[in-house]
């Protein structure tokens, strides 16, 4: 994988409906796309598997592999204008067939698709500087209903540097006292702890808990 791709797709995974729907082709496990760069110029391949992004470029005036572009380096007005237009292509491909997959665990995963399919909404990542932090907002009022991030479990109080994938939820201040065991559930992390739980993204709650959690915190931010 060349540096390009790797910096353009980190932390991406690819839906391979809206591959298609792009107009990439399927071959047995993967999926490919032509498309040509630079007035025609050249052509650019790009093939998307499930264990990643393979390009290839070539020179229509020769028919043959050109790769000049990649090398560390290598700049000239030209050279630049391929990089730039291969790019152009590569940010397009991850901008409407990609969706990030910064929070990985089974727990994560389950929330993100609960909240895509029940309020049809995605992710926002906010801020350039903490790329792993993202928020959900409602809609009609932009107002956040939920916060997930990745913290170190000492931050929570526990006695462990281990990374954990938490989420940030609104509740019922009266209750939220009742909720908090210093395990699971925590007062929110970097919120205000009378209006805001942190739970955490690891398998210790069921995804369906974590969902009715999301439901009220959803109906909170009204």
């Amino acid at each position: 994988m060349n540096k390009i791709i790797e910096r353009i797709f980190k932390n991406k995974k690819p839906d391979f409906d809206r591959l298609e729907e792009y107009g990439f082709k399927t071959e047995g496990t993967s999926c490919k796309f032509t498309t040509t760069i630079l007035d025609g110029q050249f052509s650019l391949t790009v093939k998307v598997t499930a264990d990643g992004v393979e390009t290839t470029v070539t020179d229509l005036a020769t028919d043959e592999p050109y790769t000049l572009f990649l090398a560390d380096g290598a700049e000239g007005g030209f050279v630049v204008s391929v990089r730039s237009a291969y790019e152009k292509v590569l940010k397009d491909i991850a901008q409407n067939c990609f969706d990030d997959f910064i929070f990985k665990s089974e727990t994560s995963q389950a929330v993100i698709k609960y909240v895509g399919e029940k309020y049809g909404d995605r992710l926002e990542f906010l801020w350039e500087k903490f790329s792993d932090n993202a928020v959900w907002r409602r809609s009609d009022n932009k107002k956040w209903y939920a916060v997930m991030l990745t913290v170190p479990k000492s931050k929570l109080g526990l006695n462990s540097d281990e990374k954990v994938e938490i989420i940030d939820l609104r509740a019922d201040p009266e209750r939220i006292e009742g909720m908090v065991d210093g395990k699971k559930i925590f007062g929110g992390w970097h919120m205000n702890k009378k209006h805001w739980i942190t739970v955490c993204l690891d398998g210790s709650l069921p995804p369906e808990d974590i969902c009715r959690m999301i439901d009220i915190s959803y109906n909170l931010a009204k």
